[in-house]
């Protein structure tokens, strides 16, 4: 071998060596991932005993980097508080703290999970809707649950039960409680052990009875009596009827109904859809079909049967009938006599006291205002036809029509609509005089004269011009009997619900004692309109929302026409007096009546007005057509007298307003109360 061939041979040793160190040498600055560290994660970290959450893990190489961990096998510290699967689906078990483990290649990881108590029911509470109810009435019963954190929880299945059934029963199923006697309960609701409570008050329903019993045709038929004995009011909207035969539907009271203190309510044979019979019970029911009174009879009474004294006392015959009225079970009294008729009460020196021709033949209705601070006073007029409405002052000892605000030649009257001539022939006003609006009895419209309109119309005296539309309207025609079309509503006149309350008024509609918040937005008191054809008064509740209105009472006002009818022309209430006055024309020779409400105890007429007297005209005032009639307030007495007014419609001597005086405040003879005979029991 030759030197270069050696030196070769070296070179490519060393070359070999160089190579062999220089992948030596890299192998050993780079070397592979290696899992060192494995980490667990958990979904949630907390869990309620029986829920499930899921465990992962991951793994960390030897310089922290992730990398896959390769097959895990899982584990739990503590398999009684959480068990854990091949795939890492965790389950808690019960409350406690234990550790989820990952294993890996020999290597572990873990993480910690919390066991929670499972929510359980710990509270009920129980509630309903009313926690006072009467005999029959029910109420539901309803459960809530709470757990151990407070919060809301299901109650599952509960089961219902009552401490004294007998006073409030409960279904154990829906727990629908039931009053059944006066008392208190308490109410049971029980689930998975556990029990809440709601106490109930029974109370008895209102101390209502059978009272007056007419069962052999009344008028207009059989009735059923009933009376509160108590000292407030009492509503009976659903309180039912029922006689013997159990077959027959519950009549029941329509809704908003009410009994007065110590007052009445009459069932109508309409009203009950039955007759009573012979041998036959009248029965009363709360408004939850509870039977609350009864009283049986084997024969018709000779009269009616009746309670002696009334609510309280035992079932007896009665004396007289006494509808809506205090029983009466001894001797009856004797009828009230006729009225009287008298000489006029007054002063008899009738004067003129307007000036000539102001109406024109056709002066009507009238009605007095008197004065108020710097108003004075003021004497309202109505003429018929043109329909006109005048405001009287008092000028140089005369009254003439007011000269300012467009008053000179008075102001016309139309309807609602704007349209109209309405025939006006009475006049009044309400509480707070004609501030609050005059109100005038039309009875046609002289447009169409030949056909009869009774309608009152309401209207602002305040509006300036010199023509009025009215505010309100009520038509009352289809109410009242036909007539002939000059013989409508002739006479207008309003008395206060005070007055009415405290005598005693009977309501014909709700055939009982007067209750006004039975009639909704009629103000305070209530209208009573005359009807010339036959001289019946009717009173009125006027709704002035809807101009709808309710008839409460009809009445005769006993006035006779030298051709034997009757006939009214004007209504005028003295609210100090208490009396209603009457007036009639040349064809009753110009009399007058005296109307009050009857209190006499057991009089048929109890609580309605009656004509108690009559009185003829001043003898210095001639049998004129006299169809307006109103007098001053006792506040311009003189000598206990004050000033009264007539209104011709003839317009005699060129006149139709004429003067004198009649007493101030009541004045014999009282009849009425002459005749009472025991206390009155208005009930």
């Amino acid at each position: 071998m030759s030197l270069l061939n050696a030196s070769a041979r070296a070179a490519r040793a060393a070359l070999a060596l160089f190579a062999v160190t220089a992948a030596a040498c890299t192998s050993d600055s780079t070397p592979p991932p290696v899992l060192t560290t494995v980490k667990v994660s958990l979904a949630a970290p907390s869990v309620v005993a029986g829920g499930t959450t899921a465990a992962t893990a991951y793994g960390l190489d030897q310089n922290g980097t992730v990398m896959a961990s390769g097959a895990v096998t899982w584990s739990s510290t503590s398999s009684a508080i959480a068990s854990v699967n091949a795939s890492g689906v965790v389950t808690a078990v019960a409350a406690g703290t234990t550790q989820i483990v990952a294993t890996a290649a020999g290597k572990t990881g873990e993480a910690t999970l919390t066991v929670t108590p499972a929510p359980t029911l710990t509270t009920v509470n129980v509630t309903s809707a009313l926690s006072s109810i009467t005999y029959g009435q029910t109420t539901t019963a309803t459960a809530s649950g709470v757990d151990q954190f407070n919060a809301a929880i299901a109650t599952g299945t509960i089961t219902w039960s009552s401490s004294a059934p007998t006073i409030a029963s409960v279904n154990a199923t829906t727990g629908v409680i039931k009053g059944v006697a006066a008392g208190t309960a308490v109410i049971t609701g029980t689930a998975s052990g556990k029990s809440g409570t709601r106490s109930i008050t029974v109370t008895a329903p209102a101390a209502l009875v059978v009272n007056e019993v007419e069962s052999n045709g009344g008028t207009p038929g059989d009735w059923i009596e009933i009376y509160n004995p108590t000292s407030a009011a009492v509503d009976i909207s659903g309180w039912g009827f029922r006689d013997n035969d159990s077959t027959h539907v519950i009549a029941k009271v329509p809704a908003g109904t009410s009994i007065p203190a110590r007052g009445f309510y009459i069932a109508e044979e309409a009203f009950l859809a039955f007759g009573l019979g012979a041998a036959d019970d009248a029965r009363l029911y709360n408004p939850y079909d509870v039977l609350v009174d009864s009283y049986s009879w084997t024969a018709h009474a000779t009269i009616t049967y009746g309670r002696c004294p009334d609510g309280t006392g035992a079932f007896a015959s009665t004396s007289i009938s006494t509808k809506a009225a205090a029983n009466v079970c001894g001797a009856a009294p004797p009828p009230p006599p006729a009225p009287t008729t008298g000489v006029w009460p007054g002063s008899d020196d009738v004067q003129m006291v307007d000036s000539l021709n102001v109406f024109l033949t056709n002066g009507s209705g009238l009605t007095y205002e008197g004065a108020n601070g710097t108003n004075p006073a003021v004497l309202w007029a109505v003429r018929n036809n043109p329909g006109t409405l005048f405001r009287m002052v008092r000028t140089g000892g005369v009254w003439k029509p007011d000269v300012s605000n467009g008053w000179a030649q008075g102001k016309s009257i139309k309807y609602t609509d704007g349209t109209g001539n309405p025939d006006s022939e009475g006049v009044t006003f309400a509480a707070g005089g004609s501030a609050g609006g005059m109100y005038i009895a039309t009875e046609r419209n002289n447009d169409a004269s030949t056909v009869s309109r009774s309608v009152i119309v309401r209207v602002n005296p305040t509006v300036a011009g010199t023509s009025f539309t009215a505010t309100n309207q009520w038509d009352l025609t289809a109410d009242l009997p036909v007539t002939g079309a000059n013989l409508g509503i002739e006479a207008i006149t309003w008395i206060p619900d005070s007055m009415l309350v405290a005598n005693g008024f009977y309501d014909e509609s709700k055939a009982r004692t007067y209750v006004p918040a039975d009639y909704a937005d009629h103000g305070t008191g209530l209208f009573f309109v005359g009807l010339e054809a036959n001289g019946n008064i009717y009173g009125y509740a006027l709704n002035h929302t809807t101009n709808t209105f309710t008839r409460v009472a009809t009445f005769a006002s006993g006035f006779v026409q030298t051709t034997g009818a009757s006939s009214i022309m004007d209504l005028a209430y003295d609210r100090e007096s208490g009396y209603l006055w009457g007036v009639c024309d040349d064809t009753c020779n110009g009399s007058h009546a005296v109307i009050e409400i009857d209190k006499t105890v057991g009089s048929a007429t109890l609580g309605r007005f009656r004509t108690t007297r009559f009185y003829a005209r001043p003898t210095t005032m001639p049998n004129i057509n006299n169809e307006g009639f109103t007098f001053a307030p006792n506040s311009e007495c003189v000598a206990n007298k004050k000033p009264v007014f007539w209104a011709d419609d003839n317009e005699t001597a060129g006149h139709t307003i004429r003067s004198a005086t009649m007493p101030c405040g009541t004045f014999s003879p009282l009849v009425l109360n002459s005749l009472t005979t025991a206390p009155v029991r208005r009930r």
